[in-house]
């Protein structure tokens, strides 16, 4: 191409303006100006001028903007990490800025040298957004799945470590609950409910940078006592570290993982580097946290009356040696609060967060670094500390036919939690009780009359985990539109915790010395590699685009745990050495290989960019089956037709910006069973016969069971109204899963209970999922944008044969949910006797728990979802969640002991039956001497009468954030925030925490915290 040159070609200007003059009279009235002005640029160049500026989004820069002058395409740059650009251009040029999920901006130079912009978010764009399906990406509005996703911008303003914490109440049809309250504590979480019979065998697939995550407890029962479900190894997972969260849910998304998508598949992708100057980001928050509530309890007056009234209703005058609660050997006018005293305490959260990131155009990294420090509510010096490492690298050739991706993380985490939570007795230490410490600061033990609470910190418990996962990405282009590519992952875990129990934390009038102490250890190592190679073709025919891809995986997971106990010591000192201890015992130990196998397959057909196909498909094999089953074909089918881009519809319905409609069916497996289940086990017998230890068979042969098979149907409608301000997605879902695999039961002559094998019994889930976007306001300073998500699910057992006689059938019932409980139906307290009165089903005058116990009820939410706001004012951004649980949950009064005995209750027990004629509505008191009183409290803790409403609105999290001006803080950004979780709750619910389902154990805190980021 040639190029004119004012330096060679200055001579043929004077005569080209000599030409144009002269004849300029004759032809004044027919030349156009605008025409003379373009042929004047032609020939002569345009002043060049150097243009920078800033981009931000109102509050903070954007990074990774494109630049462009229009009309020209070689002319461009994107701005860096401050969202700096520097742009050469013509002075009358106009310069375009781009930048996905954001409005295009066109802004003609004039002359300036300084060029600033800000953009707006668009959410007719955020279609246009790539989000990660696993083994491909597709466009948002392309996908025919159903994919839930979280992004960093929801997950860095909440206050949490565990990343499950960072979905609670954001998804439409993911349900998670937190367990306990405690530091390093797991939660509970179901995809569309819960299909398998076993309640272990309905947690989803865990996918960190393409590396399977095993999520199966680490802990031992006798070691991780304090924590519910024990110890999870999600904590290992730094919630700083991750960029987006997708969550797969129906057969389309999921079937491509085939057996390991049968409950959902999370799948977690952590940051990486971008190109630009390096940036380093540092940021430390501190909080604090409390219990949200404490259940109101009965006040000495109210107990000690109590107490007196159940030894008259006993007849008993002279009060036992051991009441000293009320026999005056215990104060009769003390007051303790013991929830405040034992849970009352403010934990302490403190967390720093480094990051270093950068590159060029072939080449990115970042480096995270974390440090977590958390303490408890308790008394006594407890902490969770988690520090991590996260490493990675992007490198591609100049080329652009090669590229690598190397991704790491290496946590460790020190727990150091009590052995036991105090919670429980919190709840039902008598409000009298002695003082927790003497007159000289020494634990109180009241002369031995009491058991001091405070002798569990005397114990202690620890707890490491070590765990590195590391993933690799190859793939090179042959030629366009075909790729190779494989991934290379490995995970590595290794987990100690010791409880120690030493004689020290006995009530010295026992006597005891070091001989009585105990100790157990866990030791838990988990490492698994993975390899997966794929091939991708992508071919443009016409309007037709199709999109193949191919692959294969090869897993192997070995698994090691040892628990052992020791007992008597010489010294407290050596409770760590086991070869201190006089009685050594090996309570458990499990060695464990798992090996997977698969081939996989995707197609997709887009046509006109309307009409979409997509299939998958999965051969999977497993070492957890006999050869006769070892392997299973799943698939899957989704088809979606964006209507909304039709010729007609664009004509008649200008309203309607977008308009989807899909729907997808197939199979997913479930081979969550745990290893060897099909062999004949054996294990020692704990025997000696002549100084051999002898075996015993624990488990029966069985070739024949093999896959759970969950058939998935999904019918969804997605509309955006308004440039999609207003964004709808509704679905319906239908899940069956069959072949379950469960212990059929045995005859007691076969010597086992059970036998591994498949049932023919169903379970099916469905529902509904309602999702809305809208963007209230949007302008130059001020936004608002509304998420709303709401699911409303059935869980049913549609069928079990011969459950009737069979041990399950105190536990299912045909028709009803899996997560129910059968209870007596309680029918009012007898004015007469002053006990409580159930139901007589097949009224022979007896209640029996397998007879008589006949009603149902579901602990599952009827409904639930969350509202979440964002509002933005110039450099000002308020973020707030409210999760909202339509359930049913256990009363105040489960689990207490008998009203009378030497435990305090709920202040509603003060309402009860004194005389003949009382309504209650509590039954009389006794000391447990009364065996009719005794069994009628028992079988009212098995009633409906202990399980009440319990739905709530909760103010789940809440964030502000404030960055500074930058004439303020010049070569720097700099940002403030507040946070909170678990802020307000909303319900009629009497008892503690309305999410909280597990008696005895520290709920979930309200924290707060502060943080302060600086980046340059």
């Amino acid at each position: 191409m040639n190029i004119f040159s004012f330096y060679k070609g200055w001579p043929a200007i004077p005569l080209l303006l000599g030409i144009c003059l002269s004849d300029f009279p004759a032809h004044a009235a027919t030349i156009n100006p605008s025409a003379f002005a373009t042929v004047t640029k032609k020939i002569i160049p345009q002043q060049q001028v150097q243009v920078s500026g800033t981009i931000t989004n109102g509050t903070n820069p954007l990074a990774g903007v494109t630049i462009s002058v229009k009309g020209k395409a070689t002319a461009g740059t994107i701005s860096d990490f401050n969202g700096n650009y520097t742009l050469t251009a013509s002075a009358d040029d106009i310069v375009v800025f781009s930048f996905m999920g954001f409005v295009t901006v066109t802004e003609p130079i004039d002359g300036r040298k300084i060029l600033n912009v800000q953009l707006q978010e668009d959410a007719t764009q955020l279609q246009e957004v790539h989000i990660n399906a696993g083994y491909y990406s597709v466009k948002e509005k392309e996908r025919t799945g159903s994919i839930a996703r979280i992004t960093a911008k929801d997950i860095e303003k909440q206050p949490v470590t565990n990343v499950l914490a960072t979905m609670q109440g954001r998804m439409a049809g993911v349900n998670i609950t937190q367990t306990t309250g405690m530091p390093g504590g797991g939660f509970d979480i179901q995809i569309r409910g819960q299909n398998s019979l076993r309640f272990d065998g309905n947690s989803p697939m865990y996918i960190v940078d393409g590396v399977p995550y095993a999520s199966e407890p680490i802990g031992s029962l006798f070691t991780s006592v304090h924590l519910p479900r024990r110890t999870s190894p999600l904590n290992s997972i730094n919630p700083g570290d991750i960029e987006s969260i997708e969550v797969l849910k129906d057969a389309d998304a999921t079937a491509i993982y085939g057996s390991r998508g049968a409950n959902g598949v999370v799948l977690i992708s952590t940051k990486r580097g971008k190109a630009g100057k390096t940036k380093f980001t540092g940021s430390v928050s501190s909080g604090s946290g409390h219990v949200t509530r404490f259940m109101k309890l009965m006040n000495t007056a109210e107990y000690l009356a109590m107490r007196r009234e159940a030894y008259a209703n006993d007849g008993v005058t002279d009060y036992p040696a051991n009441a000293y609660d009320i026999n005056g050997t215990w104060d009769q006018n003390r007051y303790t609060n013991w929830q405040k005293e034992l849970l009352g305490g403010n934990s302490s959260i403190n967390t720093m967060q480094t990051s270093l990131s950068g590159g060029s155009k072939q080449t990115q990294f970042v480096l995270n670094g974390t440090y977590n420090k958390e303490t408890t509510v308790f008394p006594g010096d407890y902490k969770y500390e988690k520090g991590n490492v996260h490493l990675n690298l992007n490198h591609e050739s100049e080329d652009q036919r090669f590229r690598i991706n190397f991704t790491t993380g290496y946590v460790v985490q020190n727990n150091t939690m009590p052995t036991a939570d105090f919670t429980g007795t919190a709840l039902s230490l008598a409000p009298n009780a002695p003082s927790l410490y003497d007159a000289l600061g020494n634990l109180n033990w009241e002369n031995g009359t009491f058991e001091n609470p405070l002798q569990l910190l005397a114990t202690d418990f620890k707890g490491r985990t070590n765990d590195l996962i590391a993933n690799s990405l190859l793939s090179y282009s042959l030629f366009k539109g075909f790729e190779l590519k494989s991934s290379f992952g490995y995970s590595d875990l290794r987990y100690k915790e010791l409880n120690l129990l030493p004689s020290t934390m006995y009530n010295p009038a026992y006597g005891l010395d070091s001989s009585s102490s105990l100790v157990f250890e866990n030791n838990t190592s988990r490492n698994s590699w993975i390899i997966e190679p794929q091939a991708n073709y992508q071919l443009t025919a016409g309007q037709v685009k199709i999109d193949l891809l191919a692959g294969s995986t090869f897993q192997q997971q070995m698994s090691n745990q040892v628990v052992h106990m020791g007992y008597g010591f010489s010294s407290n000192g050596l409770l760590e050495n086991p070869a201190s201890a006089s009685l050594f015992s090996i309570m458990n130990s499990d060695a464990t290989v798992y090996k997977y196998q698969a081939f996989f397959g995707r197609a997709n057909v887009n046509w006109k960019g309307r009409y979409i196909i997509n299939m998958t498909g999965r051969r999977d094999g497993s070492s957890r089956f006999g050869i006769a089953n070892r392997f299973a074909s799943f698939g899957a089918i989704g088809a979606s037709w964006l209507f909304g881009d039709e010729p007609f519809i664009k004509k008649h319905a200008e309203f309607l910006s977008f308009g989807k409609l899909r729907a997808s069916y197939g199979t997913t497996g479930n081979d969550q069973i745990g290893d060897y289940q099909y062999l004949d086990t054996y294990s020692t017998s704990g025997s000696n016969y002549e100084g051999i230890s002898g075996l015993q068979p624990t488990r029966l042969f069985n070739k024949d069971f093999g896959w759970e098979t969950n058939r998935k149907l999904e019918v969804a409608l997605e509309t955006g109204f308004l440039k999609d301000r207003v964004f709808l997605t509704a679905a319906w879902y239908r899940n069956r899963s069959s072949s379950q695999l469960l212990g059929v039961p045995l005859p007691g002559t076969t010597g086992f209970n059970s036998i591994q094998a498949n049932l023919e019994a169903e379970v099916q889930n469905s529902g509904y999922e309602l999702t809305l976007r809208t963007l209230n306001l949007q302008g130059d300073k001020l936004s608002w944008t509304t998420n709303f998500n709401f699911t409303s699910a059935r869980n049913k057992l549609l069928s079990f044969p011969d459950l009737k006689g069979s041990s399950y059938q105190s536990q299912f019932v045909i028709g009803q949910p899996l997560n129910i409980v059968k209870v007596f139906h309680y029918i009012g307290l007898d004015p007469q006797t002053g006990t409580y009165q159930f139901e007589d089903l097949n009224g022979d005058g007896l209640l029996s728990a397998n007879d008589d116990r006949g009603f149902v009820k579901e602990l599952n939410p009827k409904f639930y979802g969350g509202l979440q706001n964002q509002l933005k004012y110039g450099a000002v951004q308020l973020d707030f969640l409210f999760q909202f649980v339509k359930q049913e949950n256990y009363t105040e009064a489960f689990g207490t002991l008998l009203p009378g005995t030497m435990s305090n209750q709920p202040a509603s027990f003060v309402s009860h039956w004194q005389n003949r004629g009382d309504s209650g509505p509590n039954q009389l008191y006794s000391t447990g001497i009364n065996p009719t009183a005794q069994r009628a409290n028992t079988l009212y803790s098995q009633s409906d009468a202990v399980i009440t409403d319990a739905s709530y609105i909760r103010l789940k999290n809440i964030s502000l954030t404030y960055d500074l001006p930058k004439q303020w803080t010049k070569s720097f950004s700099c940002k403030l925030s507040v946070q909170g979780q678990n802020v307000l709750v909303l319900t009629s619910y009497k008892g503690g925490d309305p999410e909280f389902k597990t008696a005895g154990f520290m709920p979930p805190l309200r924290v707060y915290t502060s943080t302060l980021q600086i980046t340059f």
